[in-house]
């Protein structure tokens, strides 16, 4: 027998670290969109861990795949040696993305972590930036990890406080506007590093052709455009990347959570021959990166989101999601935002913040999760069906009715 939901709780309560505020829902199986807990409740998953379960939970071919890997005993080999899935595994994801070179990291900081040194390394390197005097642009709502790097570029009290001194050479910009960003470039920029769509601010999109302007001058400029696509990557807006909307392609990408089908930890930092080409043996690594297990996972993943098509169906599960958001007509609400199968609902502040709706959705079966304070964001694997967003739909009508 199982330990109960309670006793589940109370273990993480009484031995771990404080660090998160979760839903009281303890997650026992998993089956495509649906979980259920260990007293056998089922609810509807609209969050997929952060994007990282586009494919589903308990996906045939993907779990086939890591079982078939454990079969062969060899789990890790380390970089110190070749394996037999990870030439497989990044040819795969370049063609994908349409890029020249791989590198694998196991989660979205490091690969954040990777791109930053890739990017100042390049700026010295190959454009001429004096000694410790490179810049990397990025923007105000930025998520891009919880490293003491990343988090003193922060514009979110909470990620920084008492986290100090943090590393110099970052400069936060007003996300969206491409005058500031214009007038921001300069000789020692060396990378621009922003997320084509925010996430954890809130799903915002950015105006239409900013992403456009910004590569065009990123390019005039020698600048590297970075694009975070770890939680808008591999589906999840409607193409296969984000930065497909405005028909761009980035000097440096990013991706992790999905690419892996959400069984492990992979990440990877994708760029051309001429960027790529600044790191050299010993510059850079990681024991797990690019691990036998974890790259057989990503390979399957990455089919399953091709063969399967999930792209277009997050193109038509995303508008009928929106769209009966939309029809709900709550007082509380005081937008319906998002691209794809990436929604988020803005609770008005005179309704209160937006834990409570999500709270209140639990116990009517269906599982997502506030961001910054004011936001639910809807975010079901791409495997859903419309009969599962239907369920979703009624309860969320009849939470978002109910007085505040």
């Amino acid at each position: 027998m199982g330990l109960s939901s309670e006793k589940c709780i109370e273990l993480e309560a009484t031995y771990g670290a404080h660090n998160y505020h979760p839903l009281p829902i303890v997650i026992a199986k998993g089956d495509g969109a649906w979980v259920w807990d260990p007293e056998g409740k089922k609810y509807l998953d609209c969050l997929a861990s952060y994007s990282a379960l586009n494919q589903g939970y308990n996906h045939p071919r993907i779990m086939q795949a890591v079982r078939d890997q454990l079969d062969t005993g060899v789990t890790l080999t380390s970089r110190a040696f070749y394996n037999t899935r990870l030439g497989e595994f990044m040819e795969k994801i370049c063609k994908l993305a349409g890029m020249d070179r791989a590198l694998p990291m196991n989660t979205g900081a490091e690969a954040v972590e990777t791109a930053i040194k890739l990017a100042r390394r390049y700026g010295y390197q190959q454009k001429g930036i004096p000694a410790d005097q490179a810049e990397i642009l990025v923007f105000s709502g930025n998520f891009h990890g919880r490293t003491t790097t990343i988090v003193g570029f922060s514009d979110e009290d909470a990620y920084q406080r008492d986290f100090g001194p943090f590393t110099p050479g970052f400069r936060i910009l007003p996300y969206g506007d491409i005058d500031a960003f214009r007038a921001a470039l300069n000789e020692n920029t060396a990378g621009v590093l922003i997320e084509p769509i925010q996430g954890e601010a809130g799903i915002i999109v950015p105006p239409e052709g900013y992403l456009a302007e910004m590569a065009r001058l990123c390019q005039e400029n020698g600048a590297l455009l970075m694009l975070d696509e770890i939680q808008s990557g591999l589906g999840r807006t409607g193409r296969m990347f984000a930065f497909e909307h405005e028909c761009i392609r980035p000097d440096v990408l990013l991706l992790a959570k999905a690419i892996s089908g959400g069984v492990l930890p992979v990440s990877v930092v994708l760029a051309s021959e001429e960027v790529m080409g600044v790191f050299k043996p010993g510059d850079h690594g990681s024991t797990y990166g690019g691990c036998p297990l974890g790259a057989a996972a990503a390979i399957a993943a990455l089919d399953v989101l091709v063969d399967e098509k999930l792209c277009e169906r997050a193109v038509e599960m995303g508008a009928y999601l929106m769209d009966g958001l939309k029809a709900i007509g709550s007082p509380h609400v005081e937008l319906v935002r998002g691209r794809g199968l990436w929604v988020g609902v803005v609770i008005r502040k005179d309704s209160g913040k937006a834990r409570p709706f999500c709270e209140r959705l639990m116990e009517l079966g269906v599982l997502c999760k506030e961001t910054h304070e004011q936001v639910i964001r809807f975010a079901p694997p791409l495997t859903v069906k419309k009969e599962d967003l239907d369920f979703l739909i009624e309860q969320a009508k009849a939470v978002l009715s109910q007085p505040a």
